[in-house]
């Protein structure tokens, strides 16, 4: 329906069934970022489709291995899922993600 009435903007950016997970608005600067399996995105909130930026954050690949060796699924357990975006300060944010089972945190510099 909302297709329909041309009242949204479908995210185009990515087609890889990324499983979308957590998201942190930033209204003062206008954008929004997504964190999904092994992606951070940070969206454009009038056109989430203009000058998207992905950032790249898979799990270290011997975690990966360890995850499967564990009897997890290679392609929808053993990943990076971006689980916590925060605002740290007015210039970074604090994100964790998952780790194929080995949780990691870092901070992104928004600038």
């Amino acid at each position: 329906d909302l297709l329909l009435s041309n009242s949204c903007i479908p995210f185009l950016g990515s087609t890889e069934g990324l499983d979308f997970r957590t998201l942190l608005l930033d209204e003062e600067r206008g954008r929004l970022l997504v964190g999904a399996k092994d992606h951070i995105f940070l969206l454009n909130l009038v056109d989430v489709n203009k000058n998207v930026k992905k950032i790249y954050w898979p799990a270290a690949k011997e975690k990966v291995e360890l995850c499967k060796l564990a009897g997890k699924d290679g392609h929808t357990e053993c990943a990076n899922f971006i689980r916590v975006l925060q605002p740290y300060n007015r210039t970074h944010v604090y994100v964790c993600g998952t780790g194929a089972f080995h949780p990691l945190c870092g901070y992104i510099e928004l600038g």
